[in-house]
């Protein structure tokens, strides 16, 4: 989805919807089509994805974790919901 379609579903201003991606591409939720088109990835990659990049920023041994992964799998009929439609 591009920005500017984020930043219309969502009824906020484009440079922050860009931003808004930028941030989640950085925090492993969003891998990058273009420089303005992103994608989300699978809930389960991106809780254990976060979860690691959340573990790097504050020095904790990375290992895993039930909840996250309870998350992801929580989230995936969701996901699978959104991309069918």
């Amino acid at each position: 989805m591009s920005s500017a379609k984020i930043a219309e579903k969502l009824k906020i201003p484009l440079d922050v919807a860009q931003k808004a991606a930028k941030d989640l591409m950085a925090f492993g939720a969003f891998i990058d089509l273009s420089e303005t088109e992103f994608e989300a990835m699978h809930p389960r990659f991106t809780a254990v994805n976060m979860y690691r990049r959340m573990c790097e920023r504050e020095n904790i041994e990375f290992k895993r974790n039930k909840t996250v992964d309870s998350i992801g799998v929580t989230l995936e009929k969701l996901y699978d919901d959104a991309r069918t439609k």
